[in-house]
């Protein structure tokens, strides 16, 4: 089995360094960028979105859900399924269908065909995050595979600051249609950039059936990924109904709530170089204090509710925290075992899409049932519950020769 810490076992089959392992890097959160806002951009669509395929809001809103079940169960399938296949290879064929399914989405002419291609993108985001969360580490010697790991990770709060952003306001200018394909036309370019720019990567350790499994029975892996469903549930509970949480807070219009948003999302691109670079030299620590600090936030925002200040600053923080999540817990288990990183990045991925569902299904459930002030108590309970069990896993610390020190107990 080749070494996967260093670039110089990027290209297995020559033994070559790649000039280029930054501009790789790159390609590859422009890949994450473009996922995520597939992702998400009917979010900022919506009500223009049902509009024009007749249908209701809370129809067109499946839109949103599909893929991210989908991505949820196909995380894990699609490493088995190409095992053997070159990693760039494959994901040069995921941004390809990621550009198609965006292309059918802007002709769909009723809402059955428009959740046929939301499928499909749920098949290129579990498939994409499956196998890029890793590669930081291949491409780079291990005292930068956390700056590049955290950089992939990037196109996650970048989607959220300037991707749908961009593409709501586009859908505003010349309809929702042209939003979809413009999108496919960006997934074109990176999926050339891509081909361009990464080298062939054999795969780190073949998938097989029963991999999963075993990688589950591995020391801190299952309770790093309990720790994620945790943190992640309880995020997506109360963020996605922190517009009027925010819409309670007295002198905060419509446009400052807008405003301390997007000062959210700034601090969420921050907070993943900033847990990367604590994720390098400690992931379980980073994973802790991340989980830490994101409950107490978000509890914090309830006797918050009455002043401004308190309010924006908590949510900054929150944005800073969040931001950290992705990375600590990709390099938390990337270091439990560092022998089998892809498998560890497609259960991370599917547990991760799949807690993203529960959350937002949890909240809602419980701002219907309790108000949305209950929903802050509710997600940062659930935060806070992964501090524990992050503190009762062991810790594998990274070890420059690439391998892995033997295990600690907390």
């Amino acid at each position: 089995m080749p070494s996967t810490t260093s670039a110089a076992t990027a290209v297995p089959a020559t033994g070559s360094v790649r000039p280029r392992p930054w501009a790789a890097v790159l390609v590859l959160a422009a890949a994450t960028f473009s996922v995520v806002t597939t992702e998400m951009l009917p979010v900022g669509l919506l009500t223009p979105l049902a509009d024009g395929l007749r249908v209701s809001a809370g129809t067109a809103g499946l839109a949103v859900t599909l893929p991210g079940l989908v991505a949820a169960a196909s995380a894990p399938l699609l490493p088995v399924a190409a095992r053997r296949a070159d990693r760039r290879t494959v994901l040069c064929a995921l941004l390809l269908l990621l550009t198609a399914a965006n292309l059918l989405s802007a002709l769909a002419p009723h809402i059955a065909v428009l959740l046929l291609a939301r499928a499909l993108v749920g098949v290129c985001i579990g498939g994409v995050w499956a196998i890029a969360a890793g590669l930081g580490t291949r491409l780079m010697p291990p005292h930068r595979a956390g700056r590049a790991t955290a950089l992939i990770f990037s196109g996650i709060a970048v989607a959220s600051v300037l991707g749908v952003p961009a593409g709501t306001f586009l859908g505003s200018l010349a309809g929702w249609r042209w939003t979809f394909v413009a999108l496919a036309g960006v997934t074109l370019a990176v999926t050339a950039a891509l081909f361009l720019v990464l080298p062939p990567l054999s795969p780190d350790t073949p998938v097989g059936p029963g991999t999963f499994a075993r990688l589950l029975r591995t020391p801190g892996v299952g309770r790093s990924l309990l720790a994620v469903a945790l943190l992640v549930t309880g995020h997506f509970a109360a963020y996605t109904y922190v517009r009027p949480v925010l819409d309670r807070v007295p002198d905060l219009g419509a446009g400052t709530v807008s405003t301390l948003l997007l000062g959210y999302g700034l601090a969420g691109v921050a907070g993943t170089f900033a847990g990367g670079a604590l994720a390098a030299r400690d992931p379980r620590r980073a994973l802790l204090l991340v989980a830490a600090g994101l409950g107490t936030v978000v509890l914090l925002l309830i006797p918050a509710a009455a002043s401004p200040a308190a309010s924006t600053a908590l949510l900054v923080l929150w944005g800073l925290d969040y931001g950290g999540v992705s990375v600590s817990a990709q390099s938390r288990l990337s270091a439990a075992a560092p022998g089998a990183r892809e498998a560890g990045s497609a259960l991370f991925a599917g547990i991760f899409n799949t807690a993203i569902a529960l959350g937002a299904f949890t909240g809602g459930r419980t701002a219907d049932a309790l108000g949305p002030t209950a929903v802050l108590g509710v997600g940062g309970a659930l935060a806070l519950l992964a501090v524990p069990v992050v503190l009762s896993a062991g810790t594998r610390r990274p070890d420059p020769a690439g391998g892995a020190a033997p295990r600690e107990r907390a």
